[in-house]
């Protein structure tokens, strides 16, 4: 018996519906970067992108325990002498709320040229909806 390894293009992709509405967000990003890098799949290879599209809704009402609302910072450098900015989280949820989703999940995913790939089959929505209805989404439940 040898063991089946995933080739590029061979496996089936789906698209699953993730709802963060009222969930810690760590607990969507963790669950959105498995279905994204396929590890819920038995056909698992670490080095191929053997994974599903993943949509997640209402990005806006994810949560944070304690006081990391106040405390969690997001930083950034412009490139130029003194240009590191930074934001905390409560103020990049009233101005971008998706764009802390779309760091969580960027974080947990391989940082190469297959980590970009697998980010690309993400998309965050701030409501409940999204325009993806003609690819039949299913719902994904989170354990």
């Amino acid at each position: 018996m040898t063991t089946q390894f995933a080739k590029q293009g061979e496996t089936e992709r789906k698209w699953y519906v993730l709802d963060a509405d009222g969930i810690a967000l760590g607990r969507v990003a963790t669950e959105a970067a498995r279905l994204l890098r396929g590890k819920h799949k038995p056909i698992y290879t670490p080095n191929v992108d053997a994974g599903d599209f993943v949509i997640v809704v209402n990005a806006a009402k994810a949560v944070l325990t304690g006081n990391k609302p106040e405390q969690k910072l997001y930083r950034w450098h412009s490139g130029y002498p003194g240009g590191l900015k930074s934001m905390t989280y409560k103020k990049l949820m009233a101005t971008r709320p998706r764009k802390a989703m779309e760091h969580a999940v960027k974080g947990m995913l391989p940082h190469n040229k297959l980590g970009s790939a697998l980010y690309r089959k993400l998309k965050v929505y701030d409501g409940p909806a999204h325009p993806h209805k003609a690819q039949k989404p299913e719902i994904w439940t989170m354990k």
